[in-house]
């Protein structure tokens, strides 16, 4: 069975989402390890509930990023983490991590990339007044927001929404859309 390491910076509605795949039989995976920076995220009340073994960290304990991302490989392949799945992971994944995990670690983002790359994705796409949004899911290469993608699914942005009826709206795409795409990764052997 594959294992999954879930990155998470905040409340982790994405890893609920990929927790409740797994216990419902649609992935054939196990997460084995949720990984979060913010060590009083609400995600890892999550992960304890579930009964997910957890790795937290504060980056400022750690002289510079190789060294927090040293200590998370040595973790990783402890575990023998198969596949990372970034879900609201707030940093740049560095060479240190990507290296020996490269092209096993995939990322979601609240737009249609290339569109809205970065930080507040949602955002940025109601205030162009664009029409239609979406999600993406891609490999994460050593830019923000630039590797291949995997899988998109619009979202239909209705002229009465509001910035946080569009949120709603991505969340739930993303939240069938990451637990699909991570299983079809799995059934092509990726």
């Amino acid at each position: 069975m594959t294992k999954i390491a879930v990155f998470a910076s905040g409340t982790g509605s994405n890893y609920d989402a990929i927790i409740e795949a797994e216990k419902n039989g649609v992935m054939d995976a196990e997460v084995a390890l949720l990984v979060c920076d913010t060590p009083n995220a609400k995600v890892l009340d999550k992960a304890n509930e579930y009964g997910t073994p957890t790795f937290a960290f504060d980056p400022k304990q750690y002289r510079n990023k190789e060294m927090f991302e040293a200590k998370l490989v040595e973790i990783l392949q402890l575990e023998k983490v198969d596949l990372i799945v970034l879900a609201g992971y707030m940093r740049l994944i560095g060479e240190t991590l990507l290296r020996p995990f490269e092209g096993k670690i995939i990322n979601i983002h609240p737009s249609l990339l290339p569109s809205f790359p970065g930080l507040d994705a949602v955002g940025q796409a109601f205030d162009a007044g664009v029409k239609v949004s979406g999600v993406t899911i891609h490999y994460v290469d050593e830019g923000m927001d630039t590797g291949k993608i995997i899988a998109q699914a619009p979202v239909q942005i209705e002229d009465d929404m509001t910035r946080e009826d569009l949120q709603k709206a991505v969340h739930q795409v993303e939240h069938t859309l990451y637990p699909a795409t991570i299983q079809k990764l799995i059934t092509r052997g990726e």
